[in-house]
């Protein structure tokens, strides 16, 4: 199979990522996966496993415990998701993505294994996630880092067995929001845990506690109590970070990343690697990895003059972060714009008051390029509510143009939302 035949193979199958499906996890099951992993050899066994689940902070954590088992010596696999560009980005081997043409074989096997009987047909997400896995064995890797899709006991990628389970926090996203949401969000996440597992717990709500506790982690870490944030200080590029875990002390580290919440997530990064080895890692491992860590689209600098600034901000947690990042680390004295596009799942009004627009010079709306994609209408009528000033652009390069047009050169542009949104403007950042 070749890369383009891979594609068009991928845009066959469902693919719930566009389809309106957020909170539904009813008849649900790993069946279909375990099927295929069955059908290919069961390479997923091939190797220890980290696997991340959380509201927010997954990305960015993983990129982090990437970084440092990397500067560690061994050689890691990481499976990540949504993309930005290219869904090659979501399969990373010794911290480089999957190329086009490996990609297209591993995309190939599974479709054969699907195509020699298996029941049913493969969803995208099942098929790229055993892709991931295929990839990850041929490629003898030493730890494959895993992300959760959705959730995590019914997600695809839950056909692993972690050897460190990773809770980033448990937020307001892929539910309704109703009843007693918190403990159902909780109890599905925690479906990741193994009893062999060390679970590291971010989720400093204690009424969650037992929802973990259930399911019988060999050790756990908690923030707050095992690992924390002990210095955040705002730095030239980043920020100078102190951190604690259960195995030492980290001083004067710098972080590659802007955002207090990147501090926090260093944190839960340090810990699980740390439980991963069993061991306290070298400072200049944890130097070399917190120095060099780079995450696309989370708080990325993409243009200077005026500062452009991309970030997949999309729920009202996200947009919190990301308000109070541009607040403490892009203070910088020229006016501020925002390019907003949203997809549904989301209630778009609260996300607006989060990312507080209304400290915004100008808000331009737009539709995000998706299925799924929030009319720009629908967000401008949010944005306005939320006691922003709003216009209205027919897509995202329109948007960009109109806000470039208008910026000087010490003014700051926010592009904030969908992944897609974000995802052209870094591709045409270049031609600004």
């Amino acid at each position: 199979m070749q890369y383009q035949e891979a594609l068009a193979h991928l845009d066959a199958l469902t693919n719930y990522e566009i389809t309106p499906r957020a909170g539904a996890i009813d008849g649900l099951s790993i069946a279909p996966i375990q099927q295929i992993m069955t059908a290919l050899g069961d390479p997923h066994t091939a190797y220890p496993v980290i696997h991340v689940t959380g509201t927010n902070g997954k990305g960015s954590s993983i990129r982090m415990i990437e970084g440092l088992i990397q500067a560690m010596g061994l050689r890691a696999g990481s499976y990540t998701s949504p993309h930005l560009e290219t869904v090659n980005e979501r399969i990373r081997v010794g911290a480089e993505t999957i190329g086009d043409e490996d990609f297209a074989r591993a995309v190939g096997d599974v479709a054969l294994a699907v195509e020699s009987g298996l029941d049913g047909s493969a969803t995208w997400f099942e098929t790229v996630t055993a892709a991931a896995f295929l990839h990850f064995a041929n490629e003898a890797i030493d730890v494959a880092i895993i992300e959760v899709g959705l959730l995590g006991r019914f997600d695809a990628t839950n056909v692993v067995r972690a050897d460190v389970a990773v809770v980033t926090n448990v937020g307001l996203d892929h539910t309704s929001g109703e009843g007693d949401w918190r403990a159902r969000v909780a109890g599905e996440k925690a479906g990741i845990i193994e009893p062999t597992s060390v679970l590291v717990l971010g989720e400093l709500d204690a009424a969650t506690r037992p929802i973990f506790d259930t399911e019988g982690a060999r050790r756990t870490v908690e923030r707050g109590t095992d690992f924390e944030v002990t210095e955040d200080l705002l730095a030239v590029g980043g920020r100078l970070i102190g951190l604690r875990t259960p195995r030492g002390l980290y001083d004067d580290v710098f972080l590659n990343l802007h955002g207090s919440h990147q501090s926090d997530n260093a944190a839960l990064a340090l810990a699980a690697t740390e439980e991963f080895f069993d061991r306290a890692l070298p400072n200049d491992v944890v130097e070399e990895a917190f120095g060099s860590v780079e995450m696309p689209g989370r708080l990325e600098i993409v243009h200077r003059s005026p500062t452009v600034v991309i970030d997949t901000a999309h729920n009202v947690a996200g947009a919190t972060a990301l308000a109070q990042s541009i607040e403490a680390d892009f203070n910088q004295g020229g006016r501020k714009f925002l390019l907003l596009g949203m997809q549904d799942g989301r209630v778009a009004s609260d996300v607006c008051e989060a990312l507080r627009v209304r400290d915004y010079h100008l808000v331009v709306a737009c539709t995000a390029p998706t299925q799924r994609g929030v009319d720009a209408q629908a967000v401008a009528e949010a944005v306005g509510a939320a006691g922003g000033n709003v216009d209205v652009a027919s897509n995202v390069e329109a948007a960009i143009d109109h806000l470039m047009a208008q910026a000087e050169d010490d003014d700051l542009i926010v592009v904030a939302g969908s992944n897609t949104v974000v995802g052209i403007v870094r591709n045409i950042s270049t031609e600004f």
